[in-house]
């Protein structure tokens, strides 16, 4: 009789913990998504900006006003680009005027697997920059292809299919224009050929790239 008793008594107390429980869970929930809904605007303005910011390098010696980060599209497989995955291809415009195309690529033939490259044109087909963006390439040997590393991606600002012809886009040990890379040749290979079938399809496809409607505008940016 008195196990049962104290059965009874304890129930509202179990009940009560549960209640408590309850509304604690329910407040903390609460709270999480007053602080997500107050913090979303401002993780997603940095994302933008830092997006913005990473696609500067492949952009030197453009002016543009518009907001590259809002104006992808993505060209899907397949297609004449390097790799066989999707493309991104983000655009800039000044004045609504196109003034470049960035395409992240990938040029699956590097000595270690694939390498991801950013690979920035101008709109009269000249290359603004190229930038490395992932590699797996032999430390002390074809990893130089990072600008972290060393200056040799920076040869590629300012060519294009008529400086040098496109049969000279090949690296030196090929009878090409492009400086190779001391002990390796085949990741600084593969990036040539990824940035000149990068040239090809801008050539072939310029309208089309910048055939969607313009993003809006923004801070004037060189």
């Amino acid at each position: 009789m008195n196990s049962g008793a104290a059965n009874t008594h304890d129930a509202p107390a179990i009940w009560k913990s549960g209640l408590i429980l309850a509304v604690m869970a329910a407040v903390c929930t609460g709270l999480v998504a007053v602080t997500y809904h107050q913090t979303a605007p401002r993780i997603a303005a940095n994302e933008r900006a830092y997006l913005e910011q990473s696609l500067q390098p492949a952009l030197a010696g453009i002016s543009y006003d518009s907001n590259v980060a809002d104006s992808a599209f993505t060209i899907p497989d397949p297609h004449e680009l390097p790799g066989n995955e999707p493309v991104t291809v983000y655009r800039a415009f000044q004045s609504g005027e196109p003034v470049a195309a960035l395409f992240v690529v990938t040029a699956p033939d590097g000595f270690s697997g694939p390498i991801r490259l950013l690979v920035g044109v101008a709109a009269d087909g000249t290359v603004s920059g190229v930038r490395v963006l992932q590699h797996k390439e032999t430390p002390g040997l074809g990893e130089f292809i990072d600008q972290s590393r060393s200056d040799w991606i920076l040869q590629f600002a300012g060519t294009s299919l008529r400086d040098p012809a496109p049969a000279m886009w090949a690296i030196r040990r090929d009878a090409g224009a492009f400086d190779q890379l001391t002990g390796a040749s085949v990741t600084p290979r593969a990036v040539v050929k990824a940035v000149k079938e990068t040239l090809l399809y801008f050539e072939a496809n310029r309208d089309s790239v910048f055939s969607t409607e313009n993003p809006g505008t923004s801070d004037t940016h060189e």
